[in-house]
């Protein structure tokens, strides 16, 4: 499970530092900070 936590947490990171760079700045700190709560090193939202 853990895994699985890390590669969403991954992939919305990424998702919102490509948003960012796009020019849409609020979906992508969005998509990070889901991503960053998600992530199993975080505070994450399953545990």
């Amino acid at each position: 499970m853990a895994t699985i936590l890390w590669i969403i947490a991954v992939v919305l990171v990424i998702s919102g530092i490509v948003t960012l760079v796009r020019g849409q700045v609020l979906f992508g700190i969005l998509l990070i900070v889901v991503g960053l709560l998600v992530g199993p090193g975080g505070v994450s939202i399953f545990g």
